[in-house]
């Protein structure tokens, strides 16, 4: 095999940078979809149920992907770019459309459509670090990429009340989204789109080594679900060791998607959305109380994805802190990433405990410390395991790990809240806290690999 060149660090950073619109379409999905689907009247201890489209398309689209991208070569988008393009598109028109739905099953179809489209984008980005870095720099490329995802969380988690703040109404009438969020999806359509076009027209791929044996291959193509299964059933050791770890890791992140809306609007600022059918619009009074409690709901969830967007700051840290050392001396990946997991372990089971609701920024940085490096080093972990030739394959089933824990967590959060914790929501971000301990527990059968050092030098070239 050809060894491949190292590459500048403007040549890795171009190759990332979609990433920082993949971002904003998850962090505008992230943060405020449960509230457009609270403000189209759906119940809190429904959310969980209603987000179960984006971790079913994830399951479906992610080893589909990344199995027709180990086998697809166009002349002149190469391997994975005609992915990114197509799910770029996708995304941004469904961004455009989210806010603007009429009704709760809607916005339901809108985010499974969403969520398929961005990970049509994001599963060939992985690839594409594996494809293009060799091993030693390899976890340099995946930091520098959660480098890029911390900006793309921060600035998109904070755009609604940005926008607010710009004189964009925060409040609407029953059942109508905000224009202040209209406002940031359209944005973040814009965002996603033109990132993914920097990385698309910047960034080379490198052709198979032997083009016309690659050809042959694609002409005998068997059956792409018998060979997925075939690749699950033999997966790398360290992928099912690592498996366990995503698991815990993705439930916490999940139930705080889901639930860190209702469960800190209530139990942080004592704003919990309002019930339309409690009120009767008829009543001056009524209406004017309901416009109230609106409000205030609306204003305290505003708030909620502003320290959400700290979470992605903390972790833009983080990885350029990391990205730092990992230029000059080898990552012990396996202690960097059990010590994330147990400090984002802590800023959840805070949030259960905060006297006022400034202190959620310091909670959503200690959850940011555990992101970056969820977004990194089980990658970084993997990618030494797995043969490049199937690379794809692997990244997308490795992806399954990610989506499975959040469709068990779509089915019995709901339930469990109601069962076991009075149906107070805020009880999710304690799940998250303890999932994040027990992901940083598995960790002890995960092996390090060996890895090189990389030099300044190897930077500069």
């Amino acid at each position: 095999m050809t060894a491949k060149p190292r590459l500048s660090f403007w040549q890795i950073w171009n190759m990332s940078f979609g990433f920082l619109g993949i971002q904003f379409g998850f962090a505008l999905q992230g943060g405020f979809m449960s509230r457009i689907f609270q403000t189209l009247g759906a119940e809190k201890d429904a959310l969980p149920l209603l987000w179960i489209a984006a971790p079913l398309t994830g399951l479906l689209v992610q080893p589909i992907i990344g199995y027709l991208s180990d086998r697809t070569w166009h002349p002149r988008l190469g391997r994975r770019r005609p992915f990114f393009l197509i799910g770029a598109i996708l995304s941004s028109i469904a961004l455009v459309f989210m806010p603007h739905s009429p009704t709760l099953w809607i916005a339901a179809g809108l985010l499974w459509v969403l969520d398929a489209s961005i990970n049509i984008s994001m599963e060939p980005f992985r690839a594409l670090v594996a494809d293009k870095l060799p091993e030693e720099q390899r976890s340099y490329g995946f930091v520098l990429q959660t480098l890029i995802i911390g900006v793309g969380t921060w600035v998109a988690s904070n755009l609604p009340w940005f926008i607010a703040q710009l004189g964009v109404p925060n409040e609407a009438g029953p059942g109508v989204v905000p224009p202040s969020v209209k406002v940031a999806f359209a944005i973040g359509a814009f965002v996603f789109m033109a990132s993914i076009l920097v990385t698309i027209l910047t960034t080379p791929e490198y052709p198979p080594e032997d083009l016309q044996r690659f050809r042959d291959e694609q002409k005998r193509r068997g059956n792409f679900a018998r060979e997925i299964f075939h690749h699950v059933v033999n997966m790398p050791a360290q992928m099912r060791r690592l498996g366990l770890v995503q698991f815990f890791s993705w439930l916490a992140f999940f139930a705080m998607w889901s639930m860190a809306t209702p469960g800190l609007t209530e139990h942080v600022f004592k704003a919990p959305a309002p019930d339309p059918a409690a009120f009767d619009m008829a009543v001056p009074a009524q209406a004017a109380a309901f416009q109230s409690a609106n409000a205030a709901f609306q204003n305290a969830a505003d708030l909620v994805g502003s320290y959400m967007g700290y979470y992605g700051l903390s972790s833009m840290l983080v990885a350029l802190l990391l990205s730092f050392y990992a230029a000059r001396f080898p990552l012990n990946r396996k202690a960097v990433h059990a010590g994330s997991l147990v400090l984002g372990g802590v800023g959840f089971l805070s949030m259960w405990l905060v006297p006022h609701p400034a202190w959620l920024i310091g909670s959503f940085a200690l959850v940011g410390v555990a992101w970056a490096s969820i977004l990194s080093m089980p990658y970084a972990l993997l990618s030494s395991h797995v043969p490049a030739e199937k690379m794809g394959i692997y990244m997308g089933i490795f992806n399954m790990f990610i989506v499975i824990p959040q469709i068990v967590a779509a089915t019995l959060l709901g339930p469990a809240l109601r069962a076991f914790f009075a149906n107070e929501a805020v009880f999710a971000l304690v799940i998250s806290g303890a999932s994040l301990l027990l992901a940083a527990l598995a960790l002890v059968r995960v092996r390090e690999p060996a890895h090189a050092p990389v030099s300044l030098a190897s930077q500069a070239h």
